[in-house]
């Protein structure tokens, strides 16, 4: 296990399969290294497998283990281009155990149970499929489970006739059954909801299996899964759509629990289809998560709001039990209850991207929460895989993670830092250390020297919404951050002390999503482009805005880079509507036509001298790079190609003595490019997350921000 020639060339399945056999420190922490990105070493080269180690041990804080992992040698692989510097590792978890990767939209839903004695996780996609894995593994089963015409919002796991099914529920108005044995259909559709089913679950009444559906409809309603057909009425009350539904045994008779958008929780007695007692209330929000459970040999309900509150019911007095559970940010979306270590515990994820665990009986949340997904979490479920409780959640973020939960102490300190995703980089120099500074989804703008990878000093807070632009910059002898938000504001930073300079630049009547800075006339400047359609310019030293906006895109401008042309500063833009435009920033008109020829919103934007022409580099959602003669207007070659997802983010720089552009991608990847023949140098370096940021230092090492996180690369 400590060996990283093994860990990079050995079979992943061989190397999972070991994984629990692991003793002592130094194991255990290359099997959180291994684990962290196990889904993308399934299908890699032992090559691409070196570099991600590398970087997740690199995230885990361990520089040693990510060097030796770097010179590990890999057959028929030429040595590694790039070594890690250092990385965050604000979104590694040694509590994870596998990340199951396939679906191609969010994950509305899970459910875990067994098929032919196997642990498995069901899920069901905005991709319109159901899917089912094998939890001791982290690998698919059998077939995709396909026919759904919608997006799949609800999947429930029962008993029919001695068989495993799935019952899946989706927003094109249907529920369907599924043999998990078979991989097949059991039945037609089951019709009868007028609007998406939202919520499932299965349950026994007298004797016979059932589903329970929920839907925007505003009903519930419950099937005989051996006929296919209704039983009785459609259950309604709630005023608004049904989003949550589970089932359990409140004093022998038979239950559903249900969660609505109108605030409420209602209990429904599955014999009779009667309300039992009055709707539970107390949520000053959309109640879209349930689940019953059992607390001290009392049924109870909890139930996860949007007003951001966990609520625990008693099922038989009607009751809330204790305080509301707080500590997420944002609204909760998925609820489990499981057992760990012989006490209850309740699952909850949210839109905060987080997942926490609390003792039901403490009402306390237990550890720290489990930290690696990068969009909202929209499901959860529990479960027993060799003896060990497990979480099982699903993600906006296209991924289903499964998580030990049984309590454990972190075996390695990472650096840590942002607590979003990290929207931009730029590099600097302070006092004489070159340093890198990044903003944010968490609002906070951090600085961190680019030799130790430790914080300057504290985050800088101020913007009260997402930091989505960073340029470096320096005024009367003082190096500054500009920085951009979803504020609509541009604040100006001391570098040094990290302290505000004046007050907040403001004129943008929406987001600020670009920003660059130059010297016009003597003045330094900061360029900004901002969802209201305009470019502003700012001077730096009175902090008053130079000149009316610039006009002209028809969309929103999410790009700025500067240059000269000709002697003149400009400005290049780029935008939603598909152009890259040039700006003269001496006179504030436009320079000839707008770039025309990307086939979808222009990204990124950044600026260099390619043989001692001008260029401009763009990236498109189209998933190509351009490069465009800023003194003719034309193209300089080809659409550089190779991006197979939108490229999010460009930098230019030299490295190893040639001049290159840098790009990040939607699809985890990190392009380097030689500007002077428009070919890749070397392999395409892979990320655990969406890269939304990149910069070139000024000694050719590349700063990446990719999901929560920072890392800092040199050529080997």
């Amino acid at each position: 296990m400590s060996d990283p020639g093994w860990l990079v060339n050995a079979d992943p399945g061989q190397v999972l399969a070991a994984l629990d056999g692991a003793t002592g420190r130094e194991e255990m922490l290359a099997v959180a290294v291994y684990r962290a990105s196990a889904h993308v070493h399934w299908d890699a080269s032992a090559g691409v497998r070196r570099q991600v180690l590398a970087l997740d041990a690199a995230r885990y804080g361990d520089h040693g283990l990510s060097t030796r992992i770097t010179a590990a040698p890999v057959g028929g692989a030429v040595a590694a281009r790039w070594g890690l510097e250092w990385a965050t590792g604000s979104m590694v978890d040694h509590r994870l155990r596998h990340t199951l990767s396939g679906h191609t939209g969010g994950v509305y839903a899970v459910a875990t149970g067994l098929v032919e004695g196997r642990p498995v996780a069901v899920t069901g996609s905005a991709d319109e499929t159901v899917r089912v894995w094998d939890l001791a593994t982290g690998r698919p089963l059998g077939e995709i489970l396909t026919g759904h015409t919608g997006p799949v919002e609800a999947v429930a796991i029962g008993m029919v006739e001695g068989r495993p099914v799935a019952v899946t529920g989706s927003a094109d108005q249907s529920v369907r059954v599924w043999g998990l044995s078979t991989g097949q259909p059991i039945s037609e559709p089951l019709t009868g909801h007028t609007g998406p089913v939202y919520a499932a679950a299965t349950g026994v009444v007298e004797g016979r299996p059932v589903a329970v559906t929920g839907s925007a409809d505003e009903t519930v309603r419950v099937w005989d899964l051996v006929t296919g057909r209704p039983v009785g009425e459609p259950l309604i009350g709630h005023t608004d759509a049904v989003c949550a539904v589970t089932t359990g045994v409140v004093e022998g008779r038979p239950v559903a629990v249900t969660g609505s958008a109108d605030e409420t929780v209602r209990v429904w007695d599955l014999v009779t289809g009667r309300p039992v007692g009055e709707p539970l209330i107390g949520h000053t929000d959309a109640v879209c998560a349930v689940t019953t459970g059992v607390v001290e040999g009392r049924p109870v309900a909890v139930t996860g709001g949007w007003d951001g509150t966990v609520r625990v019911w008693d099922l038989t007095t009607h009751q809330s039990v204790g305080e509301p559970l707080t500590g997420h940010t944002r609204p909760v979306r998925a609820v489990a209850i499981g057992m760990v270590e012989g006490r209850p515990v309740a699952v909850t994820g949210s839109a905060d991207e987080t997942v926490r665990v609390w003792d039901l009986v403490t009402g306390r949340p237990v550890g720290e929460p489990l930290i690696g997904h990068t969009g909202p979490v929209y499901a959860a479920a529990t479960g027993v895989v060799e003896g060990r409780p497990v979480a099982v959640t699903g993600s906006a973020d296209k991924s289903v993670r499964a998580w030990g939960l049984s309590t454990g102490q972190p075996i390695s300190e990472p650096l840590t830092g942002h607590t979003g995703p990290v929207y931009a980089a730029a590099t600097g120099v302070v006092e004489g250390r070159p340093v890198a500074v990044t903003g944010s989804w968490d609002r906070t703008v951090r600085v961190w020297d680019l030799a130790t990878g430790q914080p300057v000093g504290e985050p800088f807070t101020g913007h009260t919404n997402e930091v989505w632009a960073v340029a470096t910059t320096v005024v009367e002898g003082r190096p500054v951050a500009v920085t951009g938000s979803r504020d609509e504001t541009v604040r100006v930073w001391d570098l040094a002390t990290g302290r505000p300079v004046g007050e907040p630049l403001t004129g943008h009547t929406d987001w600020v999503g670009a920003v660059a800075t130059t010297v016009v006339e003597g003045r330094p400047v900061a360029v900004t482009g901002s969802w209201d359609g305009t470019v502003r310019v700012w001077d730096l030293a009175t902090g008053r805005p130079v000149g009316e906006p610039f006009t002209g895109h028809t969309d929103l401008v999410v790009a700025v880079a500067t240059g000269v042309v000709e002697g003149c500063p400009v400005a290049v833009t780029g935008s939603w509507d598909g152009t890259a435009r040039v700006w003269d920033l001496a006179t504030g008109r436009p320079v000839g036509e707008p770039f025309t020829g990307h086939t979808d919103l222009v990204r990124a934007v950044a600026t260099t001298v390619v043989e001692g022409r001008p260029v401009a580099v763009t990236s498109s959602d189209d998933g190509t790079v351009r490069v465009w003669d800023l003194a003719t207007g034309w193209p300089a070659g080809e659409p550089i190609t190779g991006h197979t997802d939108r490229v999010l983010a460009v930098a230019t720089g030299v490295v190893e003595s040639r001049l290159v552009a840098v790009t990040g991608s939607n699809n985890k990847k990190v392009r380097v490019w030689d500007l002077a023949t428009g070919r890749q140098i070397g392999p395409e370096l892979v990320f655990p997350a969406a890269v939304h940021a990149v910069a070139v230092t000024s000694d050719g090492r590349l700063v990446v921000g990719f999901g929560w996180e920072v890392a800092v690369l040199a050529p080997s």
